[in-house]
């Protein structure tokens, strides 16, 4: 059997040292649950000054929007704005749309917040866009690097949007730092300069909730941050097309163009014995689109992919995205134009889908 482990026989410095040990332990201890308890104080400082007696509903914060420097100020959605179904579907609209237009670099947005702060997914989408190659870094880890890159992208965003009026409502600390507001307000802005073929929800406004720090105190204050105003406006800040001005100071001449049109889309539908009398109805549920494309291209359009008979909304609109589809293939570029205003029975928009097939094939027999 082996002898068991040899003791010093002087027990005292080795209590000592167990006793200063403990209170090495016990100071460490202390200093943390000081700090943790500064940072447990400055938040509930923070949530104190949110949920004042004017403002009785809670904001969830993190612990850096109220480890503020003095002047400086963080703004933070108020959650029962983020529930609103409103704000919710232009959410949807905005990701649906970028991963639309990103679909052949097989990048995937699920998340604004979380996918666009590092400026990759920006940089992508303003290539796509503007038909353009930006000089950056493709892949940058680096906070440093993040931000050098969102620089230019941001740059560049601004070349093209400050000439239209645009009032530019991010930077590039705000985007890096995840604000949903910024990074909104940007991709608002530009759908509507590349009059994206979506729909935004008009009308839509948050309430935000601002946090400053001044003389060492919270104060907080509630505001309401308007993200869309109506299409017409928005689209209104960027060059005006033909059929603006043909609306707007020529409507003498708008029975002109509507009996051309009318004449070239029965020109080929007559040949299915079908007849258009009026624009803006008749093409809404997308059915004599998708056939006059068929007619158009010399081919027959399986009827399994559309509704021959549509009786919904979203039936009607597939149709009329269909079309553009067609239309794609057929060469002409995605229409400016959003599915869901040609069923809406928007007629500038119906005409200017009309127009644009009529340009290319006016010739045909």
């Amino acid at each position: 059997m082996s002898a068991g482990p040899v003791h010093s026989p002087t027990l005292r410095p080795h209590r000592m040292k167990k006793e200063e040990s403990f209170l090495g332990k016990l100071g460490g201890t202390l200093a943390r649950k000081k700090k943790a308890k500064e940072v447990s104080d400055l938040q509930e400082e923070g949530k104190n000054a949110i949920n004042a007696p004017m403002n009785p509903s809670t904001v969830d914060i993190h612990p850096e929007d109220t480890l503020l420097e003095e002047n400086e100020e963080r703004t933070m959605i108020d959650p029962n704005s983020k529930e609103d179904p409103k704000f919710k579907e232009l959410i949807k609209v905005l990701i649906d749309w970028i991963n639309d237009v990103l679909v052949e670099e097989r990048i995937i947005v699920k998340q604004l917040e979380e996918d666009l702060y590092d400026g990759q997914v920006l940089q992508k989408l303003l290539e796509k866009l503007a038909d353009c190659k930006l000089h950056v870094a493709e892949v940058t880890q680096s906070e440093i690097g993040q931000k050098q890159k969102l620089q230019t992208v941001l740059e560049a965003v601004h070349d093209l949007l400050r000439p239209h009026g645009w009032t530019i409502k991010w930077n590039v600390d705000s985007i890096h730092g995840k604000n949903l507001i910024s990074i909104v307000h940007l991709l608002v802005a530009l759908a509507m300069h590349f009059r994206a073929p979506i729909r935004l929800p008009e009308h839509v406004s948050v309430q935000v909730v601002v946090v400053r720090k001044r003389e060492g105190l919270l104060q907080t204050t509630r505001v309401s941050e308007e993200l869309t105003t109506t299409t017409e406006m928005m689209m209104g800040r960027f060059e005006r097309d033909a059929f603006d001005t043909l609306f707007d100071h020529a409507p003498d001449k708008l029975s002109v163009v509507k009996k051309s049109l009318i004449t070239f889309v029965n020109k080929h539908l007559n040949k299915l014995n079908l007849e258009v009398t009026e624009l803006e109805t008749q093409f809404a549920d997308g059915v004599y689109l998708v056939l006059l494309m068929g007619l158009l291209e010399d081919y027959f359009v399986p009827l399994h992919n559309f509704f021959l008979t549509p009786e919904s909304f979203d039936q009607k609109v597939h149709n009329v995205s269909f079309a553009f589809e067609l239309m794609q293939d057929g060469g002409l570029k995605k229409p400016k134009t959003c599915p869901e205003d040609v069923v809406n029975l928007d007629l500038k928009s119906t005409l200017r889908v009309l127009y644009n097939l009529f340009t290319k094939y006016k010739n045909i027999e």
